[in-house]
């Protein structure tokens, strides 16, 4: 598997300026407008570019904030060093192959990296030293930890996890920690707590593009993200041991903490409102009596001129990724659960999963809606499973609309699925569900399909094929600006 070409943030930002569009933004507020203002160039703008802040309100010069990293196909191809200029259906597929062949590479441990430039500890620990945006109006504090990777280590087996979760700016050397019930972060931390301890913890705010994709990846317990992360780059994470926690604390990132996160039952406090990915309010513990647990920060390090990476969560109408890698890997699943002839999966911003097939049976478009409700990939944060014919670009919303306007009978092929697994957040969740714990939700099935008895009676399309609009859109590019098909 081949190397990508950079070691570090600040590297994959050098190359995405020299193959995509990017904006600087200078004297931007931390207080909301970085915020709004990357919200709007993602809901407003196709192929949104990379955002760079910089000379933020009440910061010096230097201190960044950069968003919108992954929101173009070709930066995430870059990212994962797979072909530039290959459609979004072939790149799903491409980034599938290569999390499939990932070879795991243990990281090696250095004794110097850019990280340990600046230090704080003491009485200087200032975690405002940084811009630290509020995204949302209503949110309940500055959120550090969006862009995040959080690392601990099982006190029993010494398995070391690498997760992302939220994480909120409580006071200068206090941060609150947001982890949904069965995140293996959280596992690991209640086995401190169980024993009376605090767990010590690692978190940095400014990785890679691939370090933090390895982040928030779904890893089975025991295998370490650290790992993954080397396989996805062919060569080895370097890390520097924590002096505080002895944590593996990635040599390149830009700015990280050595802490500890207390049991909850002897410090804990009130987190969020948080503007989550549906678009809500619908986490948070502000009002409601509950508190979650926080980490105490024992040490800061950081390089010259830090970058805080922004992946604050955006409401669906801005979708925040250029590809949802994800998709290519529900591919695989479906195929791996041996469902035949898939044309194409598409994943469009957690709720809409649309799969694509070569019906050659009655009841495969049924096998493959049922199929993904049990594919790890499919089973949570979900609401809608489309399954349509191959002619169909199930990347491309439109056609995916034309099928669901002229291929479904509501009276036939429509399947709700209740008890599915959902998530704390479901804006639809009831207060009862939520205080019960019991975070599961129904799901639909749309099968926008030709029904399979009569498919060859089905009225043909009227549209022209796209192979004669390739073939016009060539001969007339210099009369019209096509985009790539």
């Amino acid at each position: 598997m081949s190397e990508v070409s950079y070691n570090d943030l600040r590297e994959y930002i050098d190359a995405c300026k020299a193959i995509d569009n990017w904006r600087e933004i200078l004297d931007a507020d931390w207080n909301e407008e970085i915020g709004a203002l990357t919200e709007a160039t993602a809901e407003l703008i196709p192929d949104p570019p990379m955002l760079m802040f910089d000379r933020i309100k009440d910061y010096p010069a230097g201190m960044r904030v950069v968003s919108l990293l992954l929101s173009s196909p070709k930066r995430v191809a870059l990212s994962l060093g797979l072909p530039l200029e290959k459609s979004k259906l072939e790149l799903v597929r491409l980034a599938a192959r290569k999390i499939k062949e990932v070879k795991a590479l243990p990281p090696v441990e250095v004794l110097h990296g850019p990280i340990m430039e600046n230090v704080m500890t003491g009485e200087d620990v200032n975690i405002l030293r940084f811009p630290v945006p509020l995204f949302h109006q209503s949110d309940g504090g500055r959120y550090i930890g969006t862009g995040d990777s959080v690392i601990n280590r099982d006190p029993e087996s010494g398995y070391v996890n690498m997760g992302t979760y939220r994480i909120q700016v409580h006071d200068r050397n206090l941060l609150g920690l947001w982890m949904s019930p069965g995140q293996q972060g959280r596992q690991i931390c209640q086995k401190y707590w169980d024993r009376g301890k605090s767990c010590p913890i690692v978190a940095t705010f400014g990785g890679d593009p691939l370090t933090f994709m390895a982040s928030h990846s779904r890893r089975p317990w025991g295998k370490s993200e650290l790992e993954f992360v080397g396989g996805l780059r062919g060569r080895p994470l370097e890390v520097i041991k924590g002096p505080i926690t002895g944590l593996p604390i990635p040599a390149y990132a830009e700015i990280a903490i050595e802490g500890e996160v207390p049991p909850p039952g002897i410090e804990s406090h009130p987190e969020g409102p948080f503007g989550e990915w549906p678009g809500y309010y619908s986490g948070g513990t502000v009002g409601t009596g509950e508190l979650q647990p926080v980490i105490r920060i024992k040490a800061i390090y950081h390089r010259n001129n830090p970058i805080i990476l922004s992946e604050a969560p955006l409401w669906p109408g801005a979708p925040k990724y250029g590809l949802p890698i994800g998709s290519g890997v529900l591919w695989d699943q479906l195929e791996g659960a041996g469902i035949q002839d898939i044309a194409g999966v598409y994943n469009h911003d957690r709720y809409f999963i649309v799969i694509a097939i070569r019906q050659r049976y009655a009841g495969h478009a049924k096998q493959a809606g049922l199929a993904a409700l049990g594919c790890a990939e499919a089973a949570r944060h979900g609401r809608y499973i489309v399954i349509v014919d191959e002619d169909i670009d199930p990347s491309n919303m439109k056609e995916v609309l034309w099928a669901l306007k002229t291929r479904v009978d509501p009276a036939t092929d429509i399947e709700i699925v209740d008890g599915c697994l959902s998530t704390p957040i479901d804006p639809v969740m009831s207060p009862e569900k939520r205080e019960s714990r019991n975070h599961t939700s129904s799901r639909a099935i749309f099968y926008a399909v030709r029904p399979f008895t009569w498919k060859d009676k089905f009225p043909k399309s009227s549209r022209a094929g796209k192979d004669l609009q390739r073939e016009v859109m060539e001969k007339y590019k210099s009369v019209l600006s096509f985009p790539t098909l």
